[in-house]
């Protein structure tokens, strides 16, 4: 590959952050909550609401749980990487624009629907992490993996600031009201994705080409294949406590990203103001994703890691409590935009450093399995924790503040187990 092809392969794979990410801002963590309990289930108890809210984030997990690893194998054996990753990116994309068509009152399709999406954008990030070995060396894996988060946080945020504004004053855009212009948000999301996905179908590629085999080849060498790397896994205690560590911590994460709207709208905080908290969380962490990025350089990615840690224990354990009013919010939504790039980014690169070469497939379909499930934990928590103080008639609002918290412990768990790893490995310096 020349360094031309080479730089176009980086760019592009980066890009691909900058187009999905508008799924995970605009539609799971901005618009999609507020509208699913505003309009497509409108007249329902708030913790009932976001009790289906939970339990949906919490199902979509559990699906892509289970197929990441069936996936991650199946793609390394028939070197189908891009082809699982237009595919599922796809779905995700078809998804999004059918949010458009769902009426008011069917919060169960417009759940089916969602949960759809969820799938594609998850199953697709697994091919996308899984290229990072292709497109950067083992030196520049950190920094690459830091711009691929920050392109994706500057790119969605400048997404979301027209959506704001559609939201916001929609007949500037010749659109009859609010409604209409979060469903048409949810269009642009769709065509956003679409769009910037573009260029890495085109120019990123992976390092071997293969023969293509036969299709029951290919399910049977790569269900072997699971089997035989989650062993190799197990031997591997490095390997093994760092994606238990991540299974607690990202869970939070997780969790923080996709009811952190839901929680807000509970304790009264207008829909503006959460919109501008979430664009906050953007470009506060296009800069800060970059920062720890350089940061890992000299002080080693596991030690930036902690560090992220410790923000979300503020943010969780502290902020469920403390917050009362719109400039609380927007103040956590700032912490938070410190942290979230760099523990996903360096969760990814540092991974990406531990696996034996030509088998980041398989191995990447392990961490997204345990990346996914963690997205099960957080969710029902809340959940739990809504119907459990909504049958016992206690406030709502105490019951979205006790959701919240318990997600510490999560992040506390994560963290301690990510403690106990050797730093006397290189990549853990």
């Amino acid at each position: 590959m020349s360094l031309s092809a080479h730089k176009k392969a980086v760019w592009a794979w980066c890009l691909y952050d900058w187009a999905n990410s508008a799924f995970i801002l605009t539609v799971g963590a901005a618009f999609f909550p507020g509208f699913f309990k505003g309009f497509w289930s409108s007249g329902v108890d708030a913790t009932i609401s976001t009790a289906r809210l939970g339990f949906g984030n919490a199902f979509a997990g559990l699906c892509v749980a289970i197929l990441s690893p069936v996936l991650g194998a199946l793609a390394g054996v028939g070197r189908a990487k891009k082809q699982f990753l237009v595919l599922f990116a796809s779905l995700g994309v078809l998804m999004t624009f059918l949010l458009y068509f769902i009426p008011q009152g069917e919060w169960f399709t417009a759940l089916l629907v969602f949960i759809a999406a969820r799938i594609g954008f998850n199953l697709a990030n697994l091919f996308y992490d899984a290229f990072l070995i292709d497109v950067a060396d083992v030196n520049n894996r950190d920094i690459v993996s830091s711009w691929g988060y920050a392109l994706g946080y500057l790119g969605c945020g400048l997404l979301f600031i027209v959506n704001l504004l559609m939201f916001k004053n929609p007949t500037l855009f010749g659109i009859a009201d609010s409604t209409m212009a979060i469903r048409l948000i949810f269009l642009s999301a769709a065509l956003w994705w679409l769009l910037f996905s573009i260029p890495l179908v085109l120019f990123v590629h992976e390092k071997k080409a293969d023969a293509l085999k036969p299709f029951h080849i290919i399910i049977r060498e790569g269900l072997t294949k699971i089997g035989v790397t989650g062993a190799a896994i197990f031997r591997q205690k490095t390997v093994l406590l760092f994606l238990i560590a991540y299974w607690f911590y990202i869970d939070g994460v997780h969790t923080v990203v996709l009811m952190s709207t839901d929680f807000g709208l509970s304790l009264g905080i207008p829909m503006g103001t959460l919109m501008i908290a979430l664009l906050c969380v953007q470009f506060i962490a296009f800069p800060s994703a970059l920062a720890f990025g350089y940061l890992s350089r000299s002080i080693g990615p596991k030690k930036v890691i902690l560090i992220a840690i410790g923000i979300y224990v503020v943010i969780t354990g502290g902020g469920a409590w403390i917050l009362r009013t719109g400039g609380h919010f927007i103040f956590f939504a700032c912490l938070t935009g410190t942290a979230q790039g760099a523990i996903q980014a360096l969760s990814r690169s540092l991974f990406s450093k531990m696996i034996p070469p030509d088998k980041e497939s398989q191995y990447f379909g392990f961490y997204n399995m345990v990346g996914r499930f963690a997205v099960i934990i957080g969710p029902a928590i809340v959940a739990l924790s809504n119907v459990i103080f909504h049958s016992l008639q206690l406030p709502s609002q105490l019951a979205s503040r006790a959701g919240i918290a318990a997600i510490s412990f999560l992040f506390i768990i994560g963290g301690g187990v990510l403690g106990t790893i050797s730093t006397k490995n290189e990549s853990f310096q």
